[in-house]
């Protein structure tokens, strides 16, 4: 039996997850008001209700943590903190009102210039992963322990290729015209998106599009733990807790597939101006 201990922080952060996710559980497919943040970016009661949960547990908990949220109004005092938590709370929000259960919330912990803890939850499953820096990544429930470890595919050649696409970027022809055959799934939350790559449920993810620190921050950290690879569009490790927290795309795949998938990207970019 393996035995991973948990530190305070994870034990908070799976708890606020928990409970955060039981609050969209009683929303979802439910009525509930929906607003435009901006062209094609609804907020729901769902988002504001996870994200007053977990903000007031895991502040609570440590309250001298900065803090970086979609749906809190960003504080610049967490550039001078130690620790930063990021989270999002309701990731794919578009696909919670459409009733398609491909949504998750995502938190992370930043220390020391790096992401140490990272947990996902999908509410609609009752799916819930999370990772620590150097522990590997998990899967609460299975296994005799009541968890199990994440493990990357072992895939090493891009025909047929299982690689899971957003929505969106597939309906706008993005995922097209690539030589090499693929196994494209239109799936829903980058963040569960993310998760699926780590649990070994597909070869590779990427987004070509703009994405933000909390989109991705929980779930970079689960690909690697469970051995694969994240970076961004130019090859580069994502930096966090940044003045502006958008990050450029992001492509994460088992480790085995990430140069070829780089260079397949090369000959089918995306425009993408603007991402700062």
């Amino acid at each position: 039996m393996t035995v991973i201990s948990r530190p305070p922080e994870l034990s908070v952060a799976l708890t606020a997850a928990r409970e955060a996710g039981q609050a969209i559980r009683r929303y979802y497919r439910n009525a509930y008001e929906v607003e435009d943040k901006s062209p094609d970016n609804p907020i729901t009661d769902a988002d504001r209700e996870a994200d007053r949960i977990l903000r007031e547990r895991i502040t609570a908990a440590f309250p001298g943590d900065g803090w970086l949220s979609e749906e809190t109004r960003d504080n610049p005092a967490r550039l001078s903190k130690e620790r930063v938590w990021i989270v999002d709370p309701l990731d794919g929000t578009k696909d919670f009102i459409g009733g398609i259960p491909e949504f998750a919330l995502s938190i992370a912990l930043w220390a020391a210039g790096e992401i140490v803890l990272g947990v996902t939850h999908n509410p609609a499953t009752g799916e819930l992963f999370y990772a620590l820096r150097g522990e590997g990544a998990w899967q609460v429930g299975g296994g005799a322990d009541g968890q199990r470890r994440l493990q990357v595919t072992s895939r090493d050649r891009l025909e047929g290729c299982r690689v899971l696409a957003s929505r969106s970027e597939y309906g706008r022809g993005e995922f097209e015209g690539f030589i090499v055959p693929l196994e494209i799934v239109p799936t829903g939350s980058i963040a569960y998106k993310l998760a699926l790559v780590a649990a070994g449920r597909a070869d590779a993810t990427w987004s070509q599009g703009p994405k933000s620190e909390w989109d991705i921050a929980a779930g970079a950290l689960l690909v690697t733990e469970a051995g694969g690879q994240v970076t961004d569009l130019d090859g580069a490790p994502h930096r966090f807790n940044q003045l502006q927290p958008a990050v450029n795309g992001i492509v994460a795949t088992n480790g085995h597939l990430h140069a070829a998938v780089m260079a397949l990207l090369e000959t089918h970019p995306v425009e993408r101006e603007g991402w700062r």
